[in-house]
């Protein structure tokens, strides 16, 4: 045993054998730490210097009943927490992962019913593009008929009526535009999310030809 290691334990051998002796008569525990310096420190009551530190409980027969880790540091704290909260919001996203596999092997009994199901939410989207360029062409015949109105008050003022419906069309113009834009937007989304629900398909089917 290197020296140091044998002080040390002859120290603790030192300490506890009079407390040992007292401990076996009344039946209490011992307690012991080590102090600042690597020394230790017993008692038969948990001695001061040993509050905030690791300590360990003896029986009156020498044997360790119960080791006390010490209190945990605000910085062991916060990494305790934050490995706790990454753990749950893990278990909570393969949970939420689970539902929606099941979810999608339930609703599509086929890899061809989810790729008919892509194609009649594209064609939705479809058709409602072409009643709104419908309307958008419609709107921009008005308008160019207003505009060619307006040509005979070019010397003179614009009549109210004509100007205020001129800028009514403009503003169902700049609206049907923007709905155009959105449901260019819906049919990407349709796109991108069956893509990634025929993705996931096909890996939770792999190991089952007949659900395809």
């Amino acid at each position: 045993m290197e020296p140091r290691l044998l002080s040390h334990a002859l120290l603790c051998a030192a300490l506890l054998t009079p407390l040992a002796a007292a401990a076996q008569g009344s039946g209490r525990t011992i307690y012991c730490c080590e102090d600042d310096n690597g020394r230790p420190v017993c008692g038969d009551v948990l001695p001061g210097m040993c509050y905030g530190k690791a300590y360990r409980e003896i029986s009156p027969q020498g044997t360790v009943r119960r080791f006390v880790a010490a209190p945990l540091t605000p910085e062991e704290v916060a990494r305790r927490q934050a490995e706790e909260q990454r753990r749950k919001a893990e278990e909570a996203r393969a949970l939420q992962q689970r539902r929606l596999d099941a979810a999608l092997l339930e609703t599509y009994p086929t890899l061809s019913e989810l790729d008919a199901r892509r194609e009649r939410a594209l064609a939705e989207v479809e058709t409602g593009l072409g009643d709104v360029r419908q309307r958008l062409a419609e709107l921009t015949l008005r308008r160019d008929r207003l505009a060619q109105e307006t040509e005979f008050y070019r010397n003179g003022e614009v009549p109210r009526d004509l100007a205020d419906e001129l800028r009514t069309v403009e503003g169902d113009l700049a609206a049907q535009r923007s709905i155009i834009d959105a449901k260019n937007r819906e049919a990407a989304a349709v796109r991108a999310r069956s893509d990634d629900d025929r993705r996931r398909y096909i890996e939770l089917t792999r190991d089952a030809p007949r659900r395809r």
